[in-house]
């Protein structure tokens, strides 16, 4: 009897390693379930075929790591909600990391930091309205009032020394004498040279020396000022910096973070479906700004070639991009160190330049 119990042992206890290992096997082989979100230039779909930032890291991974995967391109939504319930095994594309997401998912390492910019229009003021406007400005104001005073001091020093030695010219009635010596100065400065009038005496003359040498300093600058407010004026569009957002035509794309992010701001927005069309609409001077993720923003202008849009330097709110996994997904550690060893390299750097540009 006790040989019998020993012999099954024998032939059972093998077979155990044998099938642990079959397991294991078939585990490591299953296919990994990739929801995917197509938005370029994270995810970019031609055909049957994906392309983009994201899905060339995830590539990289993959092989990397030795998994086989499959892919299911999905709304945003039903992405985050499907790897929230266990359904897939990563999420990859523009997936914005947020502590409200991390609440419920597990987010990979950041492989992108970027932020929300404003698109605006590059030529939106070259008008001769807005060149008009410039000369009726508050600053504009002040600099002809600066101007008007600095002529009458010339002029009135000028009539001191020559009301008295030439009253022909510059009268001793203070009105008609200080009336002359700024028409003298007002001359004098724009070197137009009528001769009309011109100082006799030696005080006179000292103070026209002087002041036409200050009349070279005073052109030159008013000339580059004039010059300098009427170039800017020509570049500079009706939003500069978020704060103009709320008094400017603004659009973002429905049901979007930038649109959250509008709606705590209290600025109101028009939502598009689709970012080419609020571009075009903004290409076309329907819009005064279009706000969304700087990365798409700066491919699609790229792509469509919308010369006539350029992006403001400031970006408006902090984001991180990253893959997106079930909470406590065993695949998180070894996705991240792949992730880390991809995103240094100089290959990456040269996909974020040729999908972005370099800034």
């Amino acid at each position: 009897m006790f040989f019998r119990l020993v012999l099954l042992l024998a032939l059972l206890l093998p077979s155990a390693p044998l099938v642990a290992a079959t397991t294991a096997a078939d585990t490591q082989a299953s296919p990994l379930k990739v929801a995917v979100r197509v938005n370029a230039p994270f995810v970019i779909k031609n055909d049957e075929q994906f392309d983009g930032l994201a899905m060339q890291l995830w590539q990289d991974i993959a092989t990397q790591l030795d998994r086989p995967y499959e892919l299911y391109p999905l709304p945003l939504n039903e992405l985050m909600l499907g790897v929230e319930a266990g359904d897939y095994d990563i999420g990859i594309g523009a997936l914005t990391i947020t502590a409200q997401r991390e609440q419920v998912l597990d987010f990979s390492q950041p492989f992108h930091n970027s932020g929300l910019a404003i698109a605006v229009p590059s030529n939106d003021s070259s008008t001769w309205w807005a060149v008009t406007k410039q000369f009726f400005s508050l600053e504009f104001l002040q600099v002809i009032l600066i101007l008007a005073g600095v002529l009458f001091l010339a002029g009135t020093l000028v009539w001191i020394f020559e009301r008295k030695k030439n009253p022909e010219e510059f009268s001793s009635d203070p009105v008609k004498g200080l009336g002359s010596g700024f028409w003298w100065a007002a001359v004098t400065m724009t070197t137009v040279g009528y001769g009309d009038k011109s100082p006799r005496s030696f005080g006179g003359r000292v103070v026209s020396l002087l002041w036409m040498f200050t009349c070279v300093i005073i052109i030159s600058s008013f000339t580059a000022s004039i010059a300098s407010s009427l170039t800017v004026s020509q570049f500079q569009s009706k939003v500069s910096s978020a704060s103009d957002l709320s008094t400017a035509r603004v659009a973002t794309l429905a049901n979007s973070a930038t649109a959250k992010w509008l709606e705590q701001q209290n600025i109101g927005y028009q939502s598009f479906s689709r970012l080419n069309e609020a571009l075009n609409k903004l290409d076309n001077s329907e819009l005064d700004a279009v706000i969304y993720d700087e990365p798409i923003l700066r491919y699609s202008l790229r792509s469509q070639a919308l010369n006539n849009i350029r992006l403001l330097p400031d970006r408006v709110l902090p984001q991180d991009y990253g893959f997106v996994l079930p909470q406590g997904s065993a695949l998180r550690e070894p996705v991240n160190r792949e992730l880390l060893k991809v995103i240094q390299s100089q290959a990456w750097r040269d996909s974020l330049d040729n999908y972005l540009g370099k800034r």
